[in-house]
């Protein structure tokens, strides 16, 4: 069926449908807009549509073609369409073999619905036609020209356009038509066609047409730029690859190695799989064609291809990370480490925070306490808690920069610095890192590494680390650093500021027990090649080896003792001699030797000058006698035993603090000039320094000069002032732990050092007295015996 003709007979022979003859028969379409005077064929679907296309040419009648807001309405009603449309011609009507109908159509002009005819089995609507109104004036023929250059320029940049559009864009010399012709045939979405289909007035028309018909020919501008790249590209590849062949036939010919294409080959493999960023790959390339170009035996091409090595084994791109589970995290640190709560508990938050916020600035942290009280293992138990590899980099003894920055590649072996080497042996640019012994960094007339580590733990910095030996930027921002420090002293000020400091005490008798039963045998037993029922050592032992054979803050000499008992064990299992060895505290002589340390009370001896104080070492808490002695002179003051200058100074304050309260004391004033006074402190071989001995020297010149011995059961802390108050020191807990393993009953405390209390450990809070002391005359009449004890005793 080719002709209206034929379409009436396609119609149905029903009674035809009496319209009104100012009506119009509607037919409603998805996702297109007919505009004026274009030719568009349509596919009908549903019934209604189909309905209404048979009854207008039944009736040699226009439709009225108006777009539906919802595509995915199936039925739409008046409501669901827009009140704007296009008259519209039936050219042809056409049934396919398969049942489908099918419509040509051609637009007349626009027309707006005033209102739909009720009952209608479609969509019959009463219209009012808008007419075009065809005005010329220069500001319209300005814009017409406007337009038709830009339709023009589109229709050639697009690929394979019919040349009778390009003639018709051309040859219309009516602006409204050019508008909508362009409008009809732009990759726009219908309802910005229907928005222009809805603007009468031509020139509003044309200023929308143009603009939507500029942004599209600039797009087909820069894909053309784009596609002509491209193509140049590959012809440039093409040409290189040919000339390679060629290069590559010539050397099969001469004989040559091929060895080196092939190597050339994966290296372009490896740079291409390593995800290297942009300027990283670039310059990987660049020095690999220099590699190329150079002959094996140039000494220079070694150098070249371990920096290509270094760039392609480095973990540039960032894996994915598996979430935190706390309760998890929670225990391997339970698992890992007996005690420590304040410790596990900041390092739990610290988890926390890196869940619930993974790309968040988390700060260094940094763990300071003695050697052996685990804060390498509490960095490998965060490894773990967060399932990332763990490094270890070794900062102690460091006095070259280039180890932090590495070293340029124009020296002869030069490598990477301590950090990209640690990275590239974690095999991941999220590892957790350990900065082992910062503060035992030095400086040299290399530089200074600590100044280096600035950029390394600064998060605005190292996103754009740049190592000397790389020379491209490397992000450090996702690996986790953790540094380990035994006193904080030794780091500089700057870097101090970028780490959050955690500090581990010294750990207790009680603690080192359960450390010693849960970890230490075990491991020894492992290391020893024993199985636990072939050796135990009871608790009794245990005690004995911690109090008698070991003397520290940690429990690495513990594990050395351990092992060397067990290792006795091994001997005689290994021997047949005993099936099963029970060590006893009884066995430990034998097995370990005397005893290597003493009862320091027993140290003492009971006469006046001589007092205990305390304190602190980086290795934990000690004692340490004040002794004092008087001797014929003319008031001198004598200090002994290595002392410091704050030490020494110290002894001073204490001379003159005893001479200016000498009659509130009850001291002769006499013996001062008459006297020289000796202030000595055993262990002469150690170096002291530090203000917190200040309360014990003035308690031992008082003791001295007051004939009045100190109680053996106290011992004492805390820096004087020439005022008499008792200021402040640190290690409260190191040094009350140590007085406890010392056997002292009794200890004197700066009152302003309460804050301190709630560190030291419960079972040391049980064994001890505690006396605050606001100023000297208390720690006076709390350290000295009575007077009438001394009157006692040497009347005995």
């Amino acid at each position: 069926m080719t002709d209206t003709q034929n379409a009436q007979g396609a119609a149905s022979d029903d009674k035809p449908l009496e319209l009104p003859s100012d009506s119009l028969i509607i037919v409603a379409v998805r996702d297109m807009v007919l505009f004026p005077g274009i030719v568009v064929p349509l596919t009908l679907g549903r019934p209604k549509s189909i309905a209404a296309a048979q009854q207008a040419v039944k009736q040699e009648r226009q439709i009225g073609i108006v777009l539906q807001r919802d595509p995915q309405q199936a039925d739409p009603g008046p409501d669901d369409l827009h009140r704007t449309g296009t008259m519209a011609n039936i050219v042809r009507y056409i049934t396919a073999p398969d049942g489908s109908h099918h419509l040509v159509c051609q637009g007349v002009h626009r027309f707006r619905v005033l209102d739909y005819f009720p009952g209608t089995p479609f969509p019959v609507a009463r219209v009012l036609d808008l007419p075009e109104v065809d005005t010329r004036s220069p500001e319209i023929e300005a814009r017409f020209l406007n337009l038709q250059h830009l339709a023009v320029e589109a229709v050639q940049l697009l690929p394979q356009v019919p040349q009778e559009l390009l003639a018709a864009i051309q040859g219309t010399t009516s602006p409204s038509q050019l508008a909508d012709l362009a409008a009809a045939y732009m990759d726009m979405k219908p309802e910005e066609k229907q928005e222009i289909l809805e603007t009468l007035d031509v020139t509003a028309r044309m200023d929308k047409v143009s603009r939507v018909l500029a942004q599209r020919v600039e797009v087909l501008r820069l894909s053309q730029e784009i596609s002509q790249q491209t193509r140049t590209a590959l012809n440039e590849r093409q040409r290189e690859t040919l000339l390679r062949e060629q290069m590559a036939a010539i050397q099969r010919q001469l004989g040559e190695d091929e060895g080196k294409s092939q190597e050339i080959a994966d290296l372009n493999e490896a740079i291409a799989k390593a995800g290297m960023p942009e300027e990283v790959e670039n310059q990987c390339r660049k020095e690999l064609r220099r590699y190329e170009r150079m002959p094996e035996a140039a000494g220079e091409a070694g150098m070249i291809r371990t920096y290509i090595d270094w760039l392609i084994e480095l973990p540039w791109t960032l894996p994915e990370e598996s979430p935190i589970d706390i309760a998890t995290a929670r225990r391997i640190l339970d698992e890992d480490h007996f005690g420590l709560e304040k410790v596990k508990t900041r390092i739990i938050e610290y988890l926390s925070v890196r869940k619930l916020n993974p790309d968040g600035k988390a700060p260094i942290l940094c763990f300071v306490g003695p050697p052996g009280v685990g804060k390498t293992s509490l960095g490998q138990s965060i490894a773990r808690a967060m399932n990332r590899p763990f490094v270890r980099v070794s900062l102690g003894g460091v006095h070259d920069e280039a180890e932090i920055r590495g070293h340029r590649r124009t020296y002869i072996g030069a490598l990477p610095g301590n950090i990209i080497q640690g990275i590239r042996k974690a095999g991941a640019r999220n590892c957790v890192m350990m900065l082992d012994e910062i503060d035992k960094m030095g400086r040299g007339v290399q530089g200074d590494p600590s100044a280096a580590m600035l950029e390394v733990l600064d998060p605005e910095q190292n996103r754009t680390f740049r190592d000397n030996y790389l020379a491209v930027p490397f992000d450090l921002s996702r690996v986790v650093f953790i540094a380990t420090a035994n006193m904080l002293d030794t780091i500089p000020g700057p870097l101090r500021d970028r780490m959050e400091i955690i500090s581990l005490a010294s750990y207790s008798e009680p603690e080192k027990l359960q450390i010693a039963r849960r970890y230490l045998v075990q491991r020894q037993l492992e290391a020893n090649g024993l199985r636990p029922d072939q050796a135990e050592i009871d608790d009794e032992a245990l005690k004995s080896i911690i109090h008698s054979y070991t003397r520290e803050a940690g429990v690495r000499g513990l594990e050395r003792e351990i092992g060397r008992v067990l290792r006795g064990a091994a001997m005689r299992v290994a021997e047949g001699t005993a099936e099963k060895v029970s060590i006893k505290a009884a066995d430990l002589e034998e097995l370990l030797g005397p005893a290597h340390f003493e009862n320091e009370v027993a140290m003492r001896t009971g006469v006046a000058g001589v007092a205990t104080g305390l304190a602190w070492t980086p290795v934990g808490g000690d004692i340490l006698f004040i002794e004092a002695t008087r001797v014929p002179g003319k008031g001198a003051l004598i200090l002994t035993g290595q002392l410091g200058d704050v030490m020494r100074e110290s002894a001073q304050a204490a001379m003159s603090l005893v001479k200016s309260r000498a009659g509130v004391l009850g001291i002769d004033p006499s013996l001062f000039e008459k006297s020289d006074i000796h202030v000595h402190v055993p262990a002469g071989a150690t170096p002291k320094d530090g203000p917190s001995a200040g309360v014990a020297m003035t308690t031992a010149l008082v003791s001295l000069l007051l004939d009045r011995r100190v109680r053996s059961d106290t011992a004492m802390t805390g820096e004087i002032s020439l005022r008499g108050l008792v200021l402040p020191v640190g290690g409260i807990k190191e040094k009350v732990v140590a007085a406890a393993a010392a056997g002292i009953k009794r200890v004197l405390l700066p009152a302003r050092n309460r804050r301190d209390y709630e560190d030291i450990p419960q079972d040391v809070r049980e064994r001890l007295e505690f006396v605050w002391l606001e100023n000297i005359d208390q720690a006076v009449a709390a350290a000295l015996e009575p007077a009438e004890s001394v009157a006692a005793t040497a009347a005995e």
